[in-house]
């Protein structure tokens, strides 16, 4: 049996520290997924140095399919803009299957996927939503797929790495009239990310 562990990072570089941090630990790229926030202005100050697990898992999981009136996909990573959170840089197996049941889908369907993607692999609704917010408000998800007995090493790594405290975000959600993600909201502009960020200091 296989369990799914994720977190949230508030920055690309903290997220790619963790994803390392897993790699290290002997999980495979295809077991590694990544959604990032592409409006940051830490994403345009990262490393140019391309990561194996965005490149190898985003292949081995065959992201490069067509979404049609969805925007699609772009080489590499992956570039595709999910409603309400704008254009994102993703890879990997939950993003596959994200994309698999945006396919054809409204206009609502690939953040639709992202989060029953989520529930689909064991994480509850609360917490898929959050993760679709916190990506919305310029942050980074890491998610891996782990055999169960791995799974507390596995998430203790994700947690180690400046990883976001999800109770305390949705306090800070909540405290701006926030219930859920909303596909429908607007986009956040790199400069509102900035500001966004200067609530959780």
């Amino acid at each position: 049996m296989t369990k799914t562990v994720s977190a949230l990072y508030d920055t690309y570089t903290d997220a790619m520290a963790a994803v390392r941090a897993l790699e290290s630990a002997g999980i495979p790229h295809s077991d590694i997924s990544m959604v990032a926030n592409r409006n940051t202005a830490d994403w345009d100050d990262r490393t140019t140095e391309p990561s194996d697990v965005a490149k190898d898992a985003g292949a081995g999981a065959g992201i490069g399919a067509g979404v049609g009136g969805l925007g699609g996909l772009l080489a590499g990573l992956g570039v595709m803009a999910i409603p309400g959170v704008g254009p994102v840089v993703a890879a990997g197996w939950l993003v596959a299957a994200a994309v698999g049941a945006a396919a054809g889908a409204a206009v609502g369907g690939a953040a639709g996927g992202l989060i029953g993607s989520l529930t689909e692999a064991g994480v509850p609704e609360k917490e898929a939503n959050l993760y679709a917010e916190g990506v919305r408000r310029g942050g980074t998800l890491v998610t891996a797929r782990v055999a169960d007995s791995k799974a507390p090493e596995a998430q203790s790594i994700l947690d180690s790495q400046k990883s976001v405290d999800l109770n305390s975000r949705a306090r800070v959600y909540h405290d701006t009239g926030w219930s859920a993600f909303d596909p429908d909201a607007p986009v956040y502009t790199a400069d509102q990310i900035a500001k966004e960020r200067t609530l959780y200091r």
